[in-house]
């Protein structure tokens, strides 16, 4: 079975960069076709897809976060890594990583971690 855990980066302040790091278990994260994923949860609100890096080392982000929002991955340790700079109240939420498959001609997020919360503040 695949697994995908989140780290947990604790309290964050404003204006620092958070660094989330997804370790994957079951599944090579080089694996075709699958896109390694982070999504977002605000309190309260829906999930908010943040980006993905693809099994080819590609990356797409939200437009909204693009500039502030950098994926990468460590082959070697099978792990994929979000690092969101200039944090504010805003970005508090709960942060998912999962993997989006693109196998059998469909597209959907058939793997999840647990989800680890950050919360941005003084």
């Amino acid at each position: 079975q695949v697994q995908l855990q989140e780290s947990d980066p604790g309290l964050v302040k404003p204006s620092q960069t958070l660094s989330l790091t997804c370790t994957v278990s079951g599944d090579s994260i080089t694996t075709k076709y699958y896109y390694w994923t982070w999504i977002r949860q605000p309190p309260g609100k829906g999930l908010e897809w943040i980006g993905y890096i693809t099994y080819s080392g590609s990356t797409y982000y939200r437009p909204s976060l693009k500039s502030r929002t950098s994926i990468s991955r460590d082959t070697s340790k099978n792990q994929f890594t979000l690092q969101l700079s200039s944090v504010t109240p805003e970005d508090t939420a709960l942060y998912y990583c999962a993997r989006l498959s693109l196998i059998d001609g469909k597209s959907g997020y058939d793997y999840w971690g647990q989800g680890t919360q950050v919360t941005v503040s003084s």
